[in-house]
Order: C-alpha cells, then sequence, then structure tokens
C-alpha cells in the first residue's frame, strides 16, 4: 500500500507533553494541565460563583489534589474571625450586635425576608389502632412547591401507639427535618418538626396542660400547649379537645377560659414584651397557633345542611358558616378574642364514616359540622398571613378528616440572653424514622423491578 502522508504538519508538543489543540474549552486534563504551585496567602475561603478556572488562576488547586475536591473545603457558611471565636459565649448580646446567634445579621442570613413558612394540622384520630400508610398527602399537600420551614401536629383521642405516629411522622419528613419536642396529656398529643438547619436558634421548650373533664384521670378533654422562642419571635402551640354535644355551647366556652387561665406558660422563658401582655396565657407570646377538635357544630338540621352541600358549591361554603356556632361565639366576643381564622373553602370535617366519603349514616344521623379547626393571633397586626387552609379527604382511618393551614410569619431578630436548646432533638426518632424511609423507598423499587422482570411478552 502507498504511505500516507499527512496534509498538515503535527501538533505542537510543550514541555509536560500536553497538547493544546486537544483540550476543550471548559474542561481541563487534570493529569497533563501544569498547575502553578499552591501558594498559602493566595487561599481565601471560596464564593458559590467560583469556576474552575478561577480556583486555578488563585492558586487553589495543588499538585495532588483535583478541582472538586479542593471546592469540597471551602464553604457557603459565614467566615468567622479568629477573635469572634475566642470572645463569643452566645449568652448575652445585644439585638444588632455583629457576631450574635440570633441577632439580625444571623436571621438575615437565613431568612432575607424575614419570613418563615409554618404547618399546622389537627386531627381526631377517633383512638383508632390503625394509621395511614401514608401521610404524604397531610404533611406535603402539592399546593404549594415548596415544604415549609416548621411543622405542628396536634392530635386528638390518639392512637395508642403514640411513638409509631411519631417515627410515620419522621418518616414522611424525611432527613431534613427533625423533632425539636412531642409532647402528650393523656389522648391528646403534640409534635413540632423543625428544618435540621434551624434547630440552633430555638430556645428551650416548654411544655404544659389543662384538663377540663371533669373526671380527671380521663384526659380525652383539655389542652396541651407548647411554647418555644425562635431567634427573636416567641410561640404558642395549643391543642385542644373541647366538650362534645351539639347543644353544649356553654360548656366549650367554659373549656376556653378555663385554658387561657390555667396553662402555666411560659416558665422560664423570658417574654419578648411583657408590657403587652395580661393574666391570659395568650397574650403572652408574639404568635399564637390555637388548633383542635373544639367540637362547635352547625345550628341547622342535617337535611338542610345535605341539600346546600348537593347544590355543588365547590369552594363557596359561606351559606353553611352562616349556621356555624365557633363563627357566631367569636363574633359576640365570648370565645378567642384578638384571634383570626382564615376563609373556609372546604367541607365540614365531621362526622364521616369509617373509610368512606359519606357522612354518617348510623342511627344517630349527625348533622355535618366544621369541629375540626385552626385558628391564630399575633401581637403585631400582620405578622402571620394565612397562605392556604384546607383539610385532607384521604386520611379515612376516623370519622374525622385533618384540617391542616399553612402560614407565612414574620421573625424578629433577638438577643443571646434566653435559655438555648442547643440544637437538641430526638436523634432516636430521627434514625429510625429515615431508616423506614429507606427500607419503603428500596422494597419499592425491589417490588417495581420483579413487576417488570415479571412481564410476558407474547408474538403472535
Amino acid at each position: 500500500m502507498p504511505q500516507v502522508t499527512p496534509t498538515l504538519p503535527p501538533p505542537s508538543v510543550e514541555l509536560d507533553g500536553s497538547f493544546p489543540a486537544l483540550r476543550t474549552a471548559n474542561r481541563i486534563d487534570l493529569d497533563c494541565a501544569d498547575y502553578r504551585p499552591f501558594s498559602s496567602h493566595l487561599c481565601k475561603r471560596a464564593g458559590s460563583s467560583w469556576s474552575d478556572t478561577k480556583l486555578h488562576s488563585r492558586g487553589m488547586v495543588c499538585h495532588n489534589c483535583s478541582t472538586a475536591s479542593m471546592k469540597s473545603t471551602f464553604s457557603f457558611l459565614t467566615p468567622l474571625r479568629v477573635r469572634d471565636v475566642r470572645s463569643r459565649s452566645y449568652l448575652e448580646g445585644s439585638l444588632l450586635a455583629n457576631g450574635a446567634l440570633l441577632g439580625a445579621e444571623e436571621l438575615d442570613r437565613y431568612f432575607p425576608h424575614r419570613s418563615i413558612g409554618i404547618f399546622v394540622a389537627t386531627w381526631n384520630m377517633q383512638g383508632q389502632k390503625e394509621l395511614p400508610e401514608l401521610l404524604d398527602d397531610l404533611l406535603l399537600p402539592a399546593d404549594p412547591d415548596y415544604a415549609q420551614d416548621m411543622y405542628v401536629i396536634g392530635i386528638q383521642e390518639g392512637c395508642p401507639d403514640r411513638r409509631e405516629w411519631e417515627i410515620r411522622l419522621q418518616e414522611t419528613l424525611g432527613p431534613h427535618y427533625v423533632m425539636l419536642h412531642a409532647a402528650a396529656h393523656g389522648v391528646l398529643y403534640l409534635s413540632v418538626f423543625l428544618r435540621r438547619d434551624l434547630i440552633w436558634f430555638c430556645s428551650e421548650v416548654e411544655c404544659a396542660t389543662v384538663t377540663t373533664r371533669i373526671v380527671s384521670q380521663i384526659k380525652t378533654k383539655g389542652a396541651l400547649g407548647v411554647c418555644f422562642t425562635f431567634f427573636g419571635t416567641s410561640f404558642l402551640f395549643i391543642t385542644s379537645h373541647f366538650t362534645s354535644g351539639d347543644g353544649k355551647v356553654y360548656e366549650r366556652v367554659l373549656d376556653y377560659n378555663k385554658t387561657i387561665q390555667a396553662l402555666a406558660l411560659p416558665k422560664t422563658i423570658p417574654d419578648t414584651n411583657p408590657y403587652r401582655s395580661s393574666p391570659y396565657v395568650t397574650t403572652r407570646f408574639d404568635d399564637v397557633f390555637w388548633f383542635g377538635d373544639f367540637n362547635f357544630r352547625l345550628n341547622e338540621d342535617r337535611e338542610v345542611v345535605e341539600q346546600i352541600l348537593s347544590q355543588g358549591l365547590e369552594t363557596d361554603m359561606s351559606e353553611l358558616l352562616r349556621h356555624d356556632q365557633l363563627l357566631k361565639e367569636m363574633d359576640n366576643g365570648s370565645i378567642f378574642k384578638g384571634f383570626q381564622e382564615a376563609p373556609i373553602h372546604f367541607c365540614p370535617s365531621y362526622k364521616f364514616d369509617v373509610g368512606q366519603d359519606t357522612y354518617d349514616t348510623t342511627s344517630k344521623q349527625r348533622t355535618p359540622s366544621y369541629t375540626d379547626r385552626v385558628i391564630f393571633r399575633c401581637r403585631n397586626k400582620g405578622d402571620i398571613e394565612a397562605v392556604k387552609y384546607s383539610s385532607c379527604l384521604g386520611m379515612k382511618t376516623s370519622d374525622h378528616r385533618p384540617v391542616y393551614g399553612l402560614f407565612c410569619v414574620r421573625v424578629r431578630p433577638g438577643r443571646d440572653n434566653i435559655p438555648l436548646a442547643a440544637g437538641q432533638f430526638d436523634r432516636e426518632l430521627y434514625l429510625i424514622g429515615i431508616k423506614r424511609r429507606i427500607t419503603r423507598e428500596l422494597q419499592e423499587k425491589r417490588a417495581l423491578k420483579d413487576q417488570k422482570g415479571s412481564t410476558v411478552c407474547s408474538v403472535s
């Protein structure tokens, strides 16, 4: 065969053996590229926008390590001065002091708009042992797209195995969340979950209970409250189960009055604004969420209520709410003074046949009612904005449907002189929940793989 002669001269070879003509525009052959010696005096904190080229140009890549490995040594955290590390104790500090753990600088770094998202839910489980297989529809509704910063779930007539319920919550929320606190009062349960990045900015959590039932040994009726400070904003969450019965409005108002007078909170956490407090517990906090089975009914015959529901009003429930006992009492000022409730655009949450979408078909024929509610109160007008208020129709293991609200809450900077929780959370629950989640995902993948493998294709 004739000898092949090249039409062009071969590319020039550099001293290190690399070929510039063969290099791509945005990639570097790490084995052949000529790196400059690493210079320690040029080592500065890398920002999120630094490219590979910029890292090289500043001498941040050494002979025996790659660009990717060097990037991992430069975090996105705010740089700490040596003198701050030596001097800061985080036990005292002014509101605007540089380096304060709960101050404005740290708050703005995590929340530039100084607002957080809070999910609050209430559910009367009817004491059922059976728990829903998945809680995604309740805790992670499709709308909105993003999860919230804080999840607070109140339960009435809870399931016998409270720990199993908490594990299911952790399993559903996943590794991004930890349980800051959980409390119980008989069959009243309350759980607070927080994004794991934020647990350092919480005070210690305090808890108190009130029993409203005459026979106090049977703690099925009453209130359970937890409180804490997040940055400089104090929160109180109360879940309650008031007296049942269509005509017992007066007894339910008494339950409310006993709760606001007897719930002994806060205990050691400083009041952020004592000049605006009163003997009633709901005035001692910046933001208060009260949720539960309040048991207020619709003052109307069942036939009339069913006729209104059959009209297909969808989100317009104004005709039904004209008969709502709670709204009438709030308008009269006899209960929940200073509280607000988001507009109701969902069907009554009580009373369903278990496992069905039909209202009570037993001989009692109870009238559908809005017994389960989420209401809120804030010291500073406009600090709480209701984003969504709805019920979860997919949870059918009880005669109640869960009701939840999504809220955008303004947060203010604080001082470092509060008793800090110091990152405390339920580690054991976290590990069990994550392990359950991973096991479930692996089982689902294995089942899907087996299903695909067992498919038989026939050729005709």
